[in-house]
């Protein structure tokens, strides 16, 4: 994989963006519970103001933290951006579902690509980093998220961690995962080739602080964390 955003999200095609909702909450046990935490944790943070923008990086496929939040929040409206057509499309799917299509505006292509002026009093990039390829790639689209951020706004970011081969045992756990739900253990083999392909995951909590720093956000509070996945809520400084 180049290190592209663009090259990431090829690997979100239609077949792959159809599936991905039911294959997200296999490989990540607690989807759910990690969206819903998101949702509590900025509303901790921001509180329930009736004009609270939010900016949803990498929203494709179930739209799941917008609909986390919408429900707790009903004054909440969210900008969400996505550069693969078929999750984005998915995405708005799951919007049109919860009605939620009103307060939310889709945008395909990437963060940089919004306006110039556009700012926003809070953001979320989930499951996105390990899919970017290298430091600077990473470092990059954090960067683009705080230049939309208000002074002090919160980040949660959230996604895997760890090189996969440094940990055997969490990664024979992620294959039991798998089982669990009904995959021969070829099929398990599959899974996995299919989730390591590609991915560049940080591979320690601390690389993930670095990331923050060097964007320009604050230290880190780490709320959820399942197998290789870990979720936080940093704020920009300056």
């Amino acid at each position: 994989m180049n290190s592209s955003p663009l090259n990431a999200a090829e690997k979100f095609d239609t077949a792959r963006a159809n599936e991905y909702g039911r294959q997200s909450r296999i490989a990540l046990a607690g989807y759910d519970a990690c969206h819903d935490l998101t949702a509590c944790m900025l509303a901790a943070s921001i509180g329930n103001s009736s004009s609270t923008k939010i900016l949803v990086v990498g929203a494709g496929g179930t739209a799941q933290e917008i609909i986390a939040m919408a429900k707790l929040e009903p004054g909440w409206r969210f900008t969400a951006v996505d550069p693969s057509e078929p999750m984005l499309e998915a995405a708005k799917q799951q919007l049109e579902v919860n009605n939620l299509l009103e307060r939310t505006a889709l945008h395909l292509g990437h963060v940089e690509d919004l306006a110039a002026d556009a700012s926003y009093d809070a953001a979320t990039l989930l499951g996105v980093l390990h899919h970017l390829d290298g430091d600077d790639t990473k470092r990059e689209i954090l960067r683009s998220i705080r230049a939309h951020l208000k002074p002090g706004a919160p980040l949660i970011v959230a996604g895997n961690q760890y090189a996969y081969a440094s940990q055997p045992l969490l990664l024979a756990a992620w294959g039991q995962r798998w089982r669990q739900h009904g995959a021969t253990p070829d099929e398990v083999k599959v899974k996995l080739g299919k989730i390591l392909q590609g991915a560049d995951p940080p591979h320690s909590e601390a690389a993930v602080q670095k990331l923050l720093h060097d964007a320009g956000f604050g230290g880190a509070t780490r709320f959820f964390s399942s197998l290789f996945w870990s979720a936080w809520l940093t704020c920009k400084t300056g």
